[in-house]
C-alpha cells in the first residue's frame, strides 16, 4: 500500500486527485493539505510514500517547499504551469502533471511508483508504428518531431520512424526525463546537446530550431546546464 498526500490549495483539483487515487487499490490517501506548512506538519506525523504537490500555492510554492525538506517523499508535481518542469527534473520528481489531469495520465505517473523502478533500471516507451508495438529505450531517443497527426522519433543510431502520437502529450510525459520542448514541432533529449545559441540547438549532426515562444524555457535550461557542468 502506497500512502499518499495531496498538497493543493485548489479544492476542485484536490477532489479530482482524490477521485483518481480512490480508483487504484495500491494507493491510500493518508492526508490533504492546502499549503506547505500544513503539509510539513503531516509529513512529520505520518508516513508518506508519495506526495502530489501543487506549485503555485500561498506562502511557499511547491518547488521551494520540496527543496526545504531534508527527507523527500516520492513526488509528482501537479500544476497548471509548464514553466517549472526543469526545476522539477532537478529535484528528481517522479513526474510533472499539467492540470486538468486525466486519469490516464495520472495512472501512467503512479505506475512508475507502483513498479518500484530503481534508478539503474532502464526506462522505455511503447510506440505504435507500421502495425506493430515497438519498445524503445528512452535514453536512445535523440528528438521528436511533430508531423501533422504523427510524430517522428529519431534514435541515436540515426534510425527514425513515425508513430500516432501528439507532441503535447509527449511533452508532459517526458518533461522530467531530461527532455525539453524547444519548438512547437520539436522535443529534444538534452543529453545529446552538443552546441547551441539563441536560435538553434545542435544534437550532434542534427540542427533543431528554437521557437520564439520557447526561448525563455530554453534559456533557463542553458543557465542550469552552465551552472551544473561548468560550461
Amino acid at each position: 500500500m502506497i500512502n499518499c498526500l495531496i498538497v493543493d490549495d485548489e479544492p476542485l483539483a484536490a477532489i479530482l486527485l482524490e477521485n483518481h487515487i480512490s480508483k487504484i487499490d495500491h494507493l491510500k490517501l493518508t492526508g490533504k493539505a492546502e499549503n506547505a506548512m500544513a503539509a510539513y506538519a503531516l509529513l512529520q506525523n505520518q508516513t508518506i510514500d508519495l506526495m502530489f504537490l501543487d506549485i503555485n500555492m500561498p506562502y511557499l510554492n511547491g518547488i521551494d517547499f520540496l527543496k526545504s525538506l531534508p527527507r523527500k517523499p516520492k513526488t509528482i508535481f501537479t500544476t497548471a504551469y509548464r514553466d517549472f518542469a526543469i526545476e522539477g527534473f532537478e529535484l528528481e520528481a517522479i513526474d510533472y502533471l499539467l492540470k486538468p489531469i486525466t486519469f490516464e495520465r495520472f495512472f501512467k505517473a503512479v505506475g512508475r511508483v507502483m513498479r518500484n523502478t530503481s534508478d539503474s533500471e532502464e526506462e522505455f516507451m511503447i510506440f505504435r508504428t507500421e502495425g506493430m508495438n515497438r519498445k524503445i529505450s528512452i535514453s536512445d531517443i535523440v528528438y521528436f518531431e511533430s508531423q501533422g497527426n504523427d510524430v517522428k522519433i529519431v534514435l541515436k543510431t540515426a534510425e527514425s520512424f513515425t508513430s500516432k502520437n501528439k507532441i503535447t502529450d509527449l511533452e508532459s510525459l517526458l518533461a522530467l526525463r531530461g527532455f525539453l520542448r524547444v519548438h512547437r514541432s520539436f522535443i529534444i533529449n538534452t543529453e545529446f546537446v552538443t552546441a547551441f545559441n539563441t536560435e538553434e540547438v545542435h544534437l550532434g549532426a542534427y540542427q533543431i530550431p528554437v521557437g520564439r515562444s520557447y526561448k525563455h524555457e530554453f534559456g533557463t535550461f542553458i543557465t542550469t546546464l552552465s551552472k551544473n557542468r561548468l560550461l
